[in-house]
C-alpha cells in the first residue's frame, strides 16, 4: 500500500491530504492551530477520527503521544543514548516498540518491528517536487498508526533541526 503525502504536510493549522498510489484523498491530516502544542487529527476520507497526534508537555526530551478513541495509543521520541539523530523510537501502550531510522530530515527512513520492515518512508519513488511516499510493506499493518508515527518523527526532527539554526 503507497501513499503520497506532499512536504507542507505539517504545518500546524493547516489540513492536507494524503492519497493513495492512484490519487484518491485516502487520509485527511488536520492541523491544530491556536494550541499550545502541536496537536493533529489524522481522518478517513469520510471525516472520522482515526488516531490524535499531540506534542507531549512537560518532557525531558521532545515527546509525541498518538491516540485512539482517547486513549494513548503510542508514545514517540528519539531514541536515548543513540549517536544517530535520525533514529527513534516508538512504544506501544501494550510494552510492544518500533524502530525508526534512517536519514529523516531527507524523508529516507524505515519503521520496522524486531528486524521486520513494516514501512518505507522514501522520495526515491517519485518525480513530484515536495511530495514523499509511504509504503506500508504489510498487508495486516495498522496504516492510520504508521502514518502517524511518520508524522511524529518528522514533526520532532523538524523541531530539532530548528533549535540547531
Amino acid at each position: 500500500m503507497r501513499f503520497l503525502v506532499r512536504e507542507r504536510l505539517f504545518a500546524v493549522g493547516d489540513d492536507y491530504w494524503i492519497e493513495d498510489a492512484d490519487g484518491r484523498k485516502v487520509f485527511l491530516v488536520d492541523g491544530k492551530a491556536m494550541r499550545v502544542r502541536d496537536t493533529f487529527e489524522l481522518k478517513d476520507a469520510q471525516g472520522r477520527i482515526l488516531v490524535e497526534i499531540r506534542q507531549k508537555l512537560l518532557s525531558l526530551r521532545d515527546t509525541m503521544l498518538i491516540e485512539r478513541d482517547g486513549e494513548q495509543l503510542a508514545k514517540v521520541q528519539r531514541k536515548r543514548l543513540s549517536l544517530l539523530r535520525n533514529h527513534h523510537r516508538v512504544t506501544l501502550v501494550d510494552g510492544t516498540e518500533l524502530d525508526v531510522s534512517g536519514k529523516i530530515l531527507d524523508r529516507e527512513f524505515a519503521v520496522d518491528y524486531d528486524g521486520e520492515l513494516l514501512a518505507q518512508i522514501s522520495r526515491r519513488w517519485l518525480t513530484v517536487r515536495d511530495t514523499y511516499g509511504i509504503d506500508v510493506v504489510r498487508e495486516d499493518a495498522d496504516v492510520a498508526l504508521l502514518i502517524a508515527v511518520s508524522v511524529c518523527v518528522i514533526v520532532l526532527a523538524d523541531k530539532e533541526k530548528e533549535h540547531e539554526d
